[in-house]
């Protein structure tokens, strides 16, 4: 359980780290808050912050829920691979929006996935009560 701990603890700092990312960006292109637009590269990053956050809604419940179904080292393999996509998300977005969508499905995919083993693991469970 430890492993899906600490994918944890990095899905909460990554997200932190993105948001330190969206100061820096704030900051060097001078753009004044509460602006959050004005600047199409600051903008990336604070796309890229959001749509983290609201994967991060979705991943974190999934991710433990699904502990219950599947040993733990493969639901934090799982967490590690959302992890990498979120990364990949980041570079792709920040250098051209258009080629943000390997690191989407690199994070999205293992969503799905746990999602469709605290969904079979749920019914399953039911089933046999």
């Amino acid at each position: 359980m430890a492993l899906v701990e600490l994918v944890t603890v990095l899905a909460l700092l990554q997200f932190l780290y993105f948001g330190i990312l969206v100061g820096k960006a704030r900051e060097r292109l001078g753009v004044k808050a509460p602006a959050i637009s004005g600047n199409e590269v600051f903008e990336r990053y604070v796309r890229v912050q959001m749509n983290t956050l609201e994967l991060l809604i979705l991943f974190l419940p999934a991710l433990w829920i699904a502990t219950a179904y599947l040993a733990a080292r493969w639901v934090a393999l799982l967490g590690a691979v959302y992890l990498v996509g979120r990364f990949i998300y980041l570079r792709a977005y920040v250098a051209e929006p258009s080629r943000r969508s390997l690191g989407f499905g690199v994070s999205a995919l293992p969503i799905l996935a746990l999602l469709a083993i605290d969904l079979i693991g749920c019914v399953m469970r039911l089933i046999r009560e």
